[in-house]
């Protein structure tokens, strides 16, 4: 198998706060690798140093076969980046942006022209492309900043959080790019905090937390971690989520979840959910939802880290400046 990027040791410190704690990481070329934890974990910092934008304090690391450190020069030419944030100009044009960084990159002027208008074609920008950027939409600015990401036809593309702030429908489209850039032998590294968007787009995710990998596979293996199937049940009259607790905590044998008006809690025993059936009809306590099914990204997550992916970290390095 020929890997895209490969990590080993990684650690990265930020004065004696340690971000990266011995990071492994082997990204099959052509895939979309996701690399899930909250705000905090070391996400950002890992992009920052695959993409030569930081030094690792110890370890090594090749994109593209080419050290980040000694090649750092190589391994520019090969990436894309796309950070947490919009970084296209907001005074220039869209094509004025996009042929702004073509010229960077050492294109032509006609070279980097006709990029620019490929790439905002191809982005659905076309009719906005004499626009200013600041008169773009949250999802346009994206794909703006993703077009500007590709100008130079990256072999790797690391998108860092492409997708926050933005809508469903901005996401789904932001989505439907990322698949088409793989179809065409992208590899994408993709960190995330959204549970959803790791299971549409990732074939093999790594679980970050406190800057370590903490666990790694494919979601379907991930799953599986759990325990395989979460039974979820909601009495009909509120007042009876109570009584659901005890019962349903009682016959699974481990501590359920509970919101305001549903329980939930990992299964092993496919017996579980009748024995739970028949408890709550002795107790004459109707049900407006029984469900047993497959464990969520999310619940891998919690299961793996007492926590959900989404929670805040308390010492936001991810956001800190270099």
């Amino acid at each position: 198998m020929t890997y895209a990027i490969r990590a080993e040791g990684l650690v990265r410190r930020f004065g004696a706060t340690t971000a990266l704690a011995g990071v492994d990481l082997e990204v099959p070329a052509g895939t979309v690798f996701g690399l899930l934890g909250p705000n905090g974990a070391g996400k950002t910092t890992a992009v920052r140093v695959l993409a030569t934008l930081l030094t690792p304090d110890e370890g090594h690391a090749t994109v593209g076969g080419y050290d980040v450190r000694r090649d750092g020069h190589r391994v520019r030419q090969l990436i894309g980046l796309t950070g947490q944030y919009a970084s296209v100009d907001e005074n220039l044009t869209g094509t004025e942006n996009l042929l702004l960084i073509g010229r960077l990159l050492g294109l032509s002027r006609p070279a980097a022209r006709d990029r620019a208008a490929e790439l905002l074609a191809g982005f659905q920008l076309s009719d906005a492309a004499g626009r200013a950027a600041k008169t773009y939409s949250g999802g346009m600015r994206r794909r703006l900043d993703l077009a500007a990401s590709l100008v130079g036809r990256p072999q790797v593309l690391f998108l860092d959080e492409p997708t926050t702030g933005l809508d469903p429908r901005s996401r789904n489209e932001l989505w439907d790019i990322v698949r088409s850039l793989v179809a065409d032998g992208v590899t994408v590294l993709l960190t995330t905090q959204y549970l959803e968007e790791a299971d549409q787009l990732a074939s093999e995710i790594a679980v970050v937390d406190h800057g370590r990998v903490i666990a790694q596979g494919t979601p379907e293996e991930l799953k599986a971690k759990t325990g395989g199937q979460v039974l979820t049940v909601r009495p009909a009259d509120p007042a009876h989520l109570s009584t659901v607790l005890a019962v349903v905590g009682d016959v699974a044998g481990a501590t359920p979840e509970v919101t305001q008006t549903t329980v939930t809690v990992p299964v092993n025993d496919p017996g579980v959910l009748p024995a739970v059936v028949r408890r709550l009809d002795d107790a004459e306590v109707h049900l407006a939802e029984l469900a047993l099914r497959g464990s969520s990204l999310d619940e891998v997550f919690l299961s793996l880290t007492g926590h959900r992916a989404e929670d805040e970290s308390a010492d936001n390095l991810e956001r800190s400046p270099a």
